[in-house]
């Protein structure tokens, strides 16, 4: 009976070692509010809304330790609507992400899946969209994916170590077509540096032949409306610097996109942005962006202006209830100029809301976030 006892301590003490080395942890946001949107195709629209701020999603993260550093990991992200239940993406359960790989403090991270670009990882943390101001201070029609509007499929992604503040990685998105290993494949790569207040990004990103194959690395591009969905090009760059409650950021990004031919469109996009903590608990945010296009003949020809252009402003306060609840408000405002603005004029992507019906559309918004 003594014996019984002893194995049966010992073999309670070694499995729960066992499970102290490995861990899986839910985690998610829900956001919803009241959203009052101007021009969408023609009509103001009031309505209950997901993901203002912060799109709603929910995932499963886990890490199983190997020894000797190295780590087994895996992350499932669902995008999901709070306002009637629905998935973001209804052929899709993990949206989001979803990926496995290794990770080891000395040599990075590797990782297969669905994941995001370089784009969304290195220069997104510099963008109002990727900090305090969430969904609606997206570029124009998110044209350059810094709201994370796609993931890529068929991914294969290296992050590399912190060295000294500086980070760097890269992604290749394989078309998964037999007999045409290019046809829409994409590939990543981008860097950062921190030193005190400083952070400094940039990244590329090209996703090619999209038309060539709807199962491989991108669907889903809100830039496919343009019928110009062969190549899509990204690159950007930009820097905030932290001073107290005070951070400010400047940040450019370019998008190109092209058919087989010699039908193209290039969106620029500035932006600056600032937010301060007024208390602990309270934040104000401001953004503003200029954004033009210009475009082939084809694509752009409305009594022989081939460009349009966009003023974007943001203003937000949000405060903390707790450290995972709080509440906001927000209003946006996109201006357009040129007749071309007509038909292109849209806050945010696709899944915002929708075109306006003219060169100009408006935003408030007002909600609750919780994290979990």
């Amino acid at each position: 009976m003594k014996k019984t006892l002893i194995l049966a301590a010992v073999s309670a003490t070694f499995a729960s070692a066992s499970y102290a080395q490995s861990s899986v942890t839910l985690y998610g946001v829900v956001d919803a509010g009241f959203t009052y949107t101007t021009n969408i195709n023609g009509n103001n629209n009031f309505a209950i809304t997901s993901g203002n701020v912060q799109n709603s999603r929910w995932g499963l993260r886990g890490m199983e330790d190997l020894g000797g550093g190295l780590k087994a990991i895996f992350n499932l992200e669902s995008g999901f609507d709070v306002s009637n239940g629905s998935l973001n993406n209804s052929s899709s359960m993990f949206n989001r992400m979803a990926y496995v790989g290794l990770s080891h403090p000395e040599y990075g991270t590797l990782t297969l899946g669905r994941q995001f670009d370089s784009v969304v990882d290195y220069v997104g943390p510099l963008m109002a969209v990727g900090t305090w101001g969430g969904t609606y201070t997206a570029h124009v029609l998110d044209n350059d994916n810094g709201n994370a509007t796609f993931s890529i499929n068929n991914s294969v992604k290296y992050a590399s170590p912190n060295y000294d503040g500086f980070e760097f990685g890269g992604l290749y998105g394989f078309s998964n077509k037999a007999g045409g290993f290019a046809d829409n494949r994409t590939y990543s790569f981008g860097a950062s540096y921190k030193y005190d207040g400083l952070q400094i990004g940039a990244a590329w990103l090209q996703a090619q032949g999209m038309d060539f194959n709807g199962a491989g690395s991108v669907q889903g591009s809100p830039l496919a409306m343009f019928n110009l969905n062969h190549r899509q090009r990204v690159w950007g760059a930009g820097a905030s610097y932290t001073y107290g409650p005070l951070v400010g950021g400047v940040v450019f990004t370019q998008t190109r996109i092209n058919d087989v031919g010699s039908n193209s469109l290039r969106f620029n996009n500035i932006e600056g942005n600032l937010r301060y903590n007024l208390t602990p608990a309270l934040g104000i945010g401001a953004m503003y962006t200029y954004t033009n296009a210009n475009g082939s003949d084809t694509v752009l020809n409305t009594n022989g202006s081939r460009s349009a252009h966009w003023h974007q402003f943001a203003l937000q306060a949000d405060y903390s209830l707790s450290k995972r609840t709080d509440v906001y408000l927000e209003g946006v405002g996109l201006w357009g100029s040129g007749e071309n603005a007509v038909g292109m004029t849209q806050i945010g992507s696709t899944s915002s809301g929708g075109l306006s019906s003219s060169k100009n559309q408006g935003i408030i918004t007002t909600g609750i976030r919780h994290r979990f």
